[in-house]
């Protein structure tokens, strides 16, 4: 699905670094998504969408999975 969705889609560099920093990383390189902060174990909605990206971190705020549109 990610080949429907406009921009950058997947940032394996940011595993294993500060969310805060990922998140900013993400909307700095694709204008069209916001990234959204989830600690692990957090449920979260099903849906496919362009517009968002998963940040997961622990509990020290560590990207854990590879942020991508979803």
């Amino acid at each position: 699905m990610a080949s429907e969705c406009m921009g950058k889609s997947v940032w394996p560099e940011l595993l294993r670094v500060d969310g805060e920093v990922a998140k900013s990383t993400i909307e700095e390189e694709n204008s069209l998504v916001t990234a959204q902060i989830v600690t692990e174990g957090t449920i979260v909605t099903p849906d496919y969408r362009c517009d968002r990206v998963w940040v997961w971190v622990d509990e020290t705020s560590i990207v854990t999975r590879v942020p991508q549109i979803g």
